[in-house]
């Protein structure tokens, strides 16, 4: 098997715990008290999207739907799966800093708090920025064109998903949120 892929492939087993905790808790909010926690095709579309170009990251290191690995594409193949690596670690490190404020609906529980620490002080949305290029350095490291579009056609999905929250957490959080918005950025520091 390739190297690169295997090195994916661990990453993807080593990351799994990671996220298992974060969905374990994303089943609590299903049962959870809360304040509000809307109907919109953003609570489970960009999930499901999440789910799909994982399912096509671990048939494509299996080197299903790939182009040829060919030694003029390495470059790109390494660059991808820095991106890859990096950012399926930041992922987490997101969702271990929302902590009981994590969860993989949108949602406003009765005690939520307003998160600023750990990726948290800089951007809004470090989980989603995360996703889209982890998903894009996936598709590059593995050269897969049945990865790609789904990566690519997520990123809208997302950036409407992260607009929802901002005006949801607004509402609910105020003035508090009004002045962290201003010292962040949405998806890249002090950016949006």
């Amino acid at each position: 098997m390739d190297p690169i892929n295997i090195i994916i492939g661990l990453n993807i087993i080593a990351t799994f715990g990671a996220n298992y905790t974060g969905a374990k808790k994303g089943v609590k909010t299903k049962i959870g008290a809360y304040k509000e926690k809307p109907k919109t095709f953003l609570q489970w579309l960009p999930l499901t999207f999440s789910t799909i170009t994982l399912l096509l990251l671990i048939v494509s290191v299996f080197q299903v739907g790939t182009l040829e690995y060919a030694e003029e594409y390495q470059t790109i193949r390494y660059i991808g799966l820095a991106f890859y690596l990096v950012f399926s670690w930041v992922q987490i490190w997101a969702f271990k800093t929302l902590g009981e404020n994590y969860a993989q609906e949108i949602i406003i529980f009765k005690d939520h708090q307003l998160i600023t620490k750990g990726p948290f002080k800089l951007i809004r949305h470090p989980q989603y920025i995360s996703q889209m290029l982890l998903d894009l350095g996936a598709a590059a490291a593995t050269l897969s064109f049945i990865l790609l579009p789904f990566a690519v056609i997520q990123i809208p999905f997302l950036f409407m998903r992260a607009s929802f929250e901002d005006k949801l957490m607004e509402k609910h959080l105020g003035e508090s949120w009004k002045s962290y918005k201003q010292k962040t950025g949405s998806f890249l520091p002090f950016i949006g």
